[in-house]
């Protein structure tokens, strides 16, 4: 009997203890009448991330101090290689500029560390004070389906993507290196533009081509600007109060490039943009979707592959239709004078993103969400009017006032009444890499993140 009591006085012990011990590990967990909190707990300290764009005669960098992702400042240095070469850089009230040859992008990367840190225009103590480097990586082809650790084959994986982007993953590899040569003991990360569009269903990615050309060649859609699809996505289902699960978003990268994706559960299984980003949408000065056989025509016709390679990339899409501008604003200011070509560009380029709308939709159950980013999407409030206006069969039903008087800023656009929730959403692709950034070398990444 005796014995049996201390069992029972025992039990009772263990279990006071144990319910003690989860209201304690609660009560650290939550603030303000019980809401949950991010405490900054050893585990959990604050981290300041750098980010970098490393281009061929350019660099951008920002400084994100994590998790509360607040920007401490950032740079841009331009014309690497010249004489005449600029670094600017501005953090709250501190602004600073020069003027300087900067000869390579080792001495360019040399001047930004010596800016971050300046004792008066400069916005951190040292560089002992970052946690780690996002890199942008523009192609990680089908091996990287997410951001990754920088490790000596994620270096060698950069190097067999070059023939898929040779015009920007040398840079972005040059600007990993050097950094690993200065910063070593700074963990850097990379972040793909590719990597988002991996889940891409083989229906969607697959071109028409002999297969040979996929297994020999490497072929197929791969899809850019996920970066950017991924952060909009992620701030959608916050605008929305929806999880990622059984969520279906179409989201409408507008810029000098512009790409559209459709994403469903999270993941992106269909976009716009192709083999290259020249594939999709009509854009700023690309032609986006046209007949291949126009090339083999011109090509009898005595233009080169270098000649239409220029004129496809760089002399199409608003510009070379118009005549005029690859400007948004240039080419309504000249629609509101009559001028035909302004207008029929504009058409041209709405009726283009409606079609990819409508056949992103007919492959979906339904669509929760359509978002507009982008230097167009964000601020061209007028061409958002045009492309959703018809697109009422399918649920968008756009508040055209609210639309105005929403302008740049983030927010829902649409109808209380629609079926699909329109938003303008800022891309910021910057702190989506020191997101990924943190949570790879600090965080497991929330559930609710795409």
């Amino acid at each position: 009997m005796l014995f049996n009591n201390f069992k029972k006085n025992v039990a009772k012990i263990v279990i006071i203890n144990i319910f003690y011990l989860i209201k304690q590990k609660r009560l650290k967990k939550s603030d303000n009448g019980g809401k949950m909190v991010k405490s900054k707990t050893p585990d959990n300290p604050s981290k300041k991330i750098l980010v970098i764009n490393c281009g061929s005669s350019s660099l951008k960098y920002e400084v994100f101090n994590m998790p509360d992702q607040k920007s401490l400042g950032k740079g841009l240095i331009e014309r690497i290689g010249e004489k005449s070469a600029t670094i600017s850089q501005e953090a709250e009230e501190r602004k600073y500029a020069n003027t300087l040859e900067i000869k390579d992008h080792q001495h360019a990367i040399e001047l930004l560390i010596s800016a971050l840190t300046h004792k008066d225009h400069g916005f951190i103590g040292s560089m002992k004070e970052i946690a780690g480097i996002g890199h942008r990586v523009v192609h990680g082809g089908e091996k990287y389906a997410s951001s990754i650790v920088i490790d000596d084959s994620v270096v060698q994986a950069i190097e067999e993507n070059i023939e898929l982007a040779p015009l920007h993953n040398p840079p972005n590899l040059t600007g990993i290196r050097i950094f690993e040569k200065l910063l070593p003991a700074i963990p850097q990360v990379a972040v793909f533009d590719t990597a988002f569009h991996q889940t891409l269903p083989s229906a969607a990615y697959m071109y028409g081509l002999p297969r040979e050309f996929y297994d020999k060649f490497r072929i197929r859609r791969y899809g850019f600007h996920g970066t950017s699809h991924r952060y909009v996505a992620n701030r959608a289902l916050s605008l929305m109060k929806r999880s990622a699960e059984n969520t279906n978003l179409i989201t409408c990268h507008l810029g000098n490039g512009a790409s559209i994706t459709a994403i469903s559960s999270g993941k992106s299984v269909e976009t716009s943009m192709g083999f290259t980003p020249l594939e999709g949408l009509l854009m700023g000065t690309r032609s986006g979707d046209l007949d291949p056989s126009i090339i083999f025509y011109l090509l009898e016709r005595g233009y080169t592959a270098q000649d239409l390679n220029a004129i496809l990339n760089k002399k199409s899409g608003l510009l070379g239709v118009s005549g005029i501008s690859n400007d948004l604003r240039d080419l309504e200011r000249e629609a509101e004078n009559n001028n035909k070509n302004a207008i029929e560009a504009l058409d041209i380029y709405s009726y283009r993103i409606r079609k990819y709308i409508g056949g992103y939709s007919a492959n979906m159950v339904k669509v929760d969400g359509l978002v507009f980013t982008g230097g167009i999407g964000q601020h061209g409030a007028r061409m958002r009017e045009r492309i959703c206006h018809n697109l009422e069969n399918i649920g968008i039903f756009m508040d055209y006032e609210k639309n105005k008087v929403q302008g740049s800023a983030e927010g829902i656009v649409s109808t209380a009444y629609s079926p699909v929730t329109i938003m303008v959403i800022p891309t910021n692709e910057e702190l989506q890499i020191s997101i990924d950034t943190y949570h790879l070398i600090e965080q497991p990444v929330e559930e609710n993140q795409i």
